[in-house]
């Protein structure tokens, strides 16, 4: 088979289909290439010109894209065949004319292992993906596999810790720990919900309850979208409830700034979303009793807020949850 993109650089995925993990193992041959595949595929018409086609790419910042003819795929043109051309003084010509028809697929309905085996055996960048009729329907990258089974894998993390949480009700104590994944948006707000259903069976008053929940959640999403993932622990003591947010990097440069309302690192995508509005950790400060961050550029940040279950206070300009 041809090659069907340059290798810019290895693409190994460092996760075997046969001796991982039992839990991940579980995941790449339970989960289906579709379920993992970018579904909104950016290709062109293979009468388009090359020089179309660097545009594209130079505009999605992509190095490959599918050549169809309606839904069907015909080929790939690759950022080596871009080069090629204006090398050689082609890069007008039409795609159908110097794509690479020879190509590499995988189908939607394989399992992920089938996925993992190509991309460590072949290493090329992205795989064009098709269903039984030969019809395009996405493109899948080393990029997807590696964050599909981070969130698939956290939310199994998660409901291991929620089955192992350690409660002692009797003694009026509680431990909680949940993961945090990068953009993982999907579950962004899980640990607040969690943390709020044991204050409940616990009996604490609304209020505190209220403040808690506002605490853990700005906390989270903070991590969600700032962060390169992390954790939320909750301490649930006869006379005040602990939260602690600790991520892994890449931490506050000024965190007198970070306080600040309003103010915030999200770029628009992150707003586009609803988020990043510069007021997770003015919040989480207002409701607290006491509250304390310490952050290392590189290294993480760590928020500790404290809350007294006798000591009820109205917080103003914070929505409820």
């Amino acid at each position: 088979m041809a090659d069907i993109l340059a290798r810019e650089a290895p693409h190994d995925i460092p996760i075997s289909t046969v001796d991982s993990p039992s839990v991940v193992l579980e995941l790449i041959y339970q989960l289906k290439i579709k379920d993992v595949m970018t579904t909104a595929v950016i290709s062109a018409r293979k009468n388009d010109t090359l020089r179309h086609i660097q545009a594209i790419m130079r505009e999605n910042y992509i190095t490959g894209v599918p050549i169809t003819d309606g839904s069907k795929l015909q080929g790939l043109v690759s950022i080596d065949d871009i080069v090629t051309a204006l090398d050689k003084g082609y890069i007008d010509a039409a795609a159908e004319e110097k794509m690479t028809k020879n190509i590499i697929v995988l189908e939607d309905d394989m399992p992920l292992s089938f996925a993992i085996t190509y991309l460590n055996k072949y290493r090329y960048g992205r795989y064009p993906v098709v269903n039984k009729q030969q019809e395009l329907v996405g493109i899948l990258t080393s990029k997807d596999v590696i964050g599909t089974l981070l969130v698939e894998m956290n939310r199994e993390v998660l409901r291991l810790e929620k089955i192992n949480q350690k409660n002692d009700t009797s003694a009026g104590f509680s431990e909680m720990e949940f993961a945090t994944t990068k953009y993982d948006f999907e579950l962004a707000g899980r640990a607040s919900t969690e943390i709020k259903k044991a204050l409940k069976k616990h009996n604490i008053d609304a209020q505190i309850i209220r403040r808690v929940a506002i605490a853990s959640y700005e906390l989270e999403i903070n991590q969600v979208v700032h962060s390169n993932g992390g954790t939320i622990s909750c301490s649930i003591q006869p006379d005040k409830v602990i939260v602690i947010a600790a991520d892994t990097g890449p931490g506050i440069e000024d965190v007198n700034r970070a306080l600040q309302e309003g103010w915030s690192t999200a770029n628009e995508w992150i707003r586009s979303l609803g988020f990043g509005a510069g007021m997770g950790l003015a919040n989480t400060k207002r409701v607290s009793d006491e509250f304390t961050i310490t952050s290392s550029l590189g290294k993480g940040t760590t928020v500790r807020s404290v809350i007294f279950l006798n000591s009820p206070k109205e917080e103003s300009g914070i929505s409820p949850l």
